[in-house]
């Protein structure tokens, strides 16, 4: 799909997913901030509750639009990720934040296709926020933030 060729059914399945993807969120930060119990990644712990609030107020703003929209808002999240070890935890919140920043960057252009700025800019400042997960979870893991830079899965 060209940005051009956005159409506002594509733009509202794009946001419940993005929805199911920040419940997703919500729950692995959640459930890991609380088990992850490894020496050294015990100060991300405590960012990692910081996380869980944030996405939850993402989850409600794209919930709010979805609203504004008149469709009822997914229920469901995304399948989520368990581990018993630290280190692949924030490997897969670190994934998850990948993902969900690049998708709100193509809603970003299909919204702006639309003519919704409101919506664009909205998307814009969880964007910002969404790349503070990425920095924190990077540095705890020793890695680059950029996942163009270490080999991630995000389009550039």
């Amino acid at each position: 799909m060209t940005d051009q060729n956005a159409t506002r059914e594509q733009l509202i399945q794009g946001l419940q997913e993005d929805l199911a993807r920040e419940y997703k969120a919500i729950i692995q930060y959640v459930v890991y901030s609380q088990v992850i119990n490894e020496a050294q990644y015990m100060n991300i712990a405590a960012e990692l509750e910081k996380h869980a609030h944030e996405e939850l107020d993402h989850a409600i703003r794209i919930a709010k639009q979805l609203d504004y929209y008149g469709v009822y808002p997914t229920t469901t999240p995304k399948q989520i990720d368990t581990s018993e070890d630290s280190k692949e935890m924030l490997q897969f919140d670190l994934e998850g934040e990948d993902e969900t920043v690049a998708n709100y960057r193509e809603r970003i252009r299909q919204a702006n296709a639309l003519g919704e700025f409101a919506l664009a800019e909205e998307l814009q400042e969880i964007i910002r926020q969404e790349q503070e997960h990425q920095i924190d979870l990077a540095s705890a893991l020793g890695i680059v933030a950029d996942p163009s830079q270490r080999g991630g899965k995000t389009k550039p």
